[in-house]
């Protein structure tokens, strides 16, 4: 288990689903021994496995005790606190902010601050560039997307930072270098963007990690103090969580009329509309607010979901003001040049794929189902990632399938039992060859030889125990006969219920053959020993008359000698 990355895996309660891949938009999971991870070098830190997770696997690393340890060293800790906070909070920015310094944080500030800024810079860029596309730094995700799968778009990312690091850039510059900061808000891809700039951003938490660290202290007493955010209040800033925010704020700086203001949310929306698009063919220029999450920031990960979207977004709304006058340069401004990080991706031979294919059972086009079951949405995507170490052929649903219904049929032919299946009507459902030799070869006109044939005929037709059966779906208990006779035949049954109230089975042994085999040698046992009784009686007898002439002459002798003791010496 490696915490390290900001999405990371428990592999002991990791259920062998691939639910996570399924939703993976980047397929950053690697399946091994049936265990789905994480591979953080292709993470970009969305937090939809999280949420899929149907075991809890996928976690994401809290990094409260590296901000609460920064507190306990006396650092200066100021709170970079993302607009979308009203959507999780129920309490207004006073209440907030007094538990925050209840933590001993120094100052809290809102991120919206340099969202602001960060739109009149983009206004700036898209006033002085040419036509093209030119796509939003806002979000770390969308950015890390570009970065690593569509590497030849990078250069249409607009040259800034984001909201996030701009802020924490101003802050320090605000209030000195050795200010600590640490963004809040619900994305994972923030926790990204503090490990690869530690020197702006300390740590990142999601909502849900401040609220579980501020349920662990209690609350801070009632005060009269009026707190407020530092260093002042944002304003339209604050549209920033939403579908279309930033495109808000771009219009009341105002932009030229060759500029076309595009919103897209999700990474699979984004890059469906980036297909076979060479930006060097546009005559207009093209910005996107581009965001990973489905209706922008306030449905991130961690956004909280005990409020409906439109409620959430009422919420920041509803606390929002616009400036009367929008500054035509910004208080902040952080470039940033947004390089290619273009994954190694190996390329395949056309026999190496083949090979790949064949493992899953693909060998030829139509063996190719396309079906997604596996979590990549074609056959050949699976290949690559067999190829790659990523993937395992059991993740191959059709395959398995295929694979369990061959091995069934060798197993169902070779055996020598007759197994008959029968659904809830008592109809059957499938039957093996030997039962078909048992029960049907003698049949008269029927004609059938194949298994095939019996499907949906009464299994009444064929086997007087039905009512077996009947007690079989309806108990669920297996029922156990022994030497059933039968057509002047034993049989060993066992009837068994596959699904309670569906569908039941019979195995059906012919034990006829070895009960008279078992019969002969009783009998030849029974010859043989009615022989040894009557050996061992004559020898008895033989040897009971041999006793008596033997016990005869012994006491004749014996009597000779008596006479011979009675006799005086010398007397003759």
């Amino acid at each position: 288990m490696i915490q390290n990355h900001p999405v990371y895996t428990v592999r002991n309660e990791c259920q062998d689903c691939c639910k996570c891949l399924r939703h993976c938009p980047v397929k950053a999971i690697k399946v091994q021994d049936g265990r789905a991870e994480v591979m953080a070098r292709r993470c970009i830190g969305c937090g939809r496995c999280v949420l899929e997770c149907p075991g809890r696997a996928k976690r994401i690393r809290s990094d409260v005790d590296k901000a609460a340890s920064l507190l306990s060293a006396g650092k200066q800790v100021f709170v970079s606190l993302a607009p979308s906070w009203r959507s999780f909070f129920d309490c207004g920015e006073a209440a907030l902010i007094a538990r925050l310094k209840g933590l001993g944080v120094s100052e809290v500030s809102e991120t919206a601050l340099s969202a602001q800024d960060v739109s009149i810079q983009t206004a700036s860029v898209l006033r002085q560039g040419p036509p093209g596309l030119y796509v939003s730094s806002a979000c770390p995700v969308i950015v890390d997307f570009i970065k690593l799968y569509k590497p030849r778009f990078a250069r249409n990312v607009v040259p800034l930072a984001s909201p996030a690091l701009t802020h924490a850039w101003a802050l320090k510059k605000l209030r000195g270098e050795d200010v600590e900061v640490v963004f809040v808000g619900p994305c994972v891809g923030k926790k990204n963007e503090a490990d690869r700039r530690p020197d702006l951003l300390s740590a990142a938490l999601t909502f849900q990690e401040l609220e579980d660290w501020l349920s662990l202290t209690e609350r801070p007493a009632a005060t009269d103090r009026n707190f407020s955010f530092f260093p002042a209040r944002a304003s339209e800033g604050a549209q920033y969580p939403l579908e279309g925010g930033m495109n808000e704020t771009l219009r009341r700086i105002g932009v030229d009329d060759d500029v076309q203001l595009v919103s897209i949310s999700t990474i699979e929306a984004f890059e469906k509309a980036l297909d076979h698009l060479d930006p060097a063919d546009m005559r207009r220029k093209i910005f996107v607010e581009a965001l990973a999450c489905p209706g922008g920031c306030i449905a991130g990960p961690f956004a909280g979901s005990k409020k409906s979207v439109f409620r959430k977004m009422n919420d920041i709304l509803d606390n929002m003001t616009y400036r009367e006058t929008i500054p035509e340069t910004p208080d902040f401004r952080l470039p940033a040049d947004h390089e290619s990080l273009g994954l190694n991706v190996p390329s395949f031979t056309a026999e190496e794929m083949q090979g790949a294919l064949n493992r899953i059972g693909k060998y030829s086009d139509e063996d190719e189902k396309n079906c997604s079951g596996c979590g990549f949405s074609t056959c050949r995507e699976l290949a690559q990632a067999l190829l790659n170490g990523y993937a395992e052929p059991s993740m191959c649903v059709s395959y398995m399938r295929q694979l369990a219904a061959r091995k069934a049929a060798v197993m169902l032919r070779v055996m020598p039992s007759a197994l008959v299946m029968v659904d809830r009507e008592l109809n059957i459902m499938e039957v093996n060859e030997a039962f078909i030799r048992m029960f049907a070869k003698d049949a008269p006109g029927t004609g059938w030889n194949a298994p095939e044939d019996f499907v949906g005929e009464p299994v009444g037709e064929w086997l007087e125990f039905a009512h077996l059966f009947k007690k079989v779906l309806k108990t669920g208990q297996e029922v156990q006969k022994e030497h059933v006779s039968y057509k002047k035949r034993l049989f060993d049954m066992a009837f068994f219920c596959i699904e309670r109230n569906e569908c039941a089975g019979a195995l059906v042994t012919d034990v006829t053959v070895s009960e008279s085999g078992r019969e002969k040698i009783a009998r030849r046992a029974r010859e043989v020993i009615a022989r040894n009784i009557s050996t061992v009686q004559e020898i008895a007898g033989l040897l009971g008359e041999h006793m008596a002439e033997t016990e005869m002459l012994l006491e004749s002798i014996a009597e000779g000698y008596d006479v011979l003791d009675d006799e005086e010496p010398g007397e003759d």
